[in-house]
């Protein structure tokens, strides 16, 4: 998918349209987690099949299994308004196989 360079978009920190740069970013390691969300996941998978943990002792869904990988990963676009130099992230990131800046 071919993106332009630099965008007219809105910045939340100058509160009007301006120009931005677009850039982006490499996805973060699932081992780079925050410490809390690895005890969060532990909890999960030691509490299956023991006494009542609250959400943690609920089964998995398995209705809707979802077979096969993905091809693609979601991209990380991010937006570097000109004037402020401050970068917004783009809510939803779209399946690219590849990025190009025109």
């Amino acid at each position: 998918m071919k993106i332009p360079k630099v965008i007219r978009r809105y910045c939340p920190r100058c509160k009007k349209h301006t120009e931005q740069k677009v850039l982006t970013v490499k996805k973060k390691q699932p081992s780079s987690l925050s410490y809390g969300s690895k005890i969060r996941a532990r909890r999960r998978g030691a509490a299956r099949g023991m006494g009542n943990l609250g959400r943690y002792s609920k089964p998995a869904i398995t209705k809707f299994k979802m077979t096969g990988k993905k091809t693609t990963k979601k991209t990380d676009i991010r937006y570097q308004c000109v004037v402020c130099k401050k970068s917004t992230v783009q809510s939803q990131g779209m399946r690219l196989k590849k990025l190009e800046f025109v």
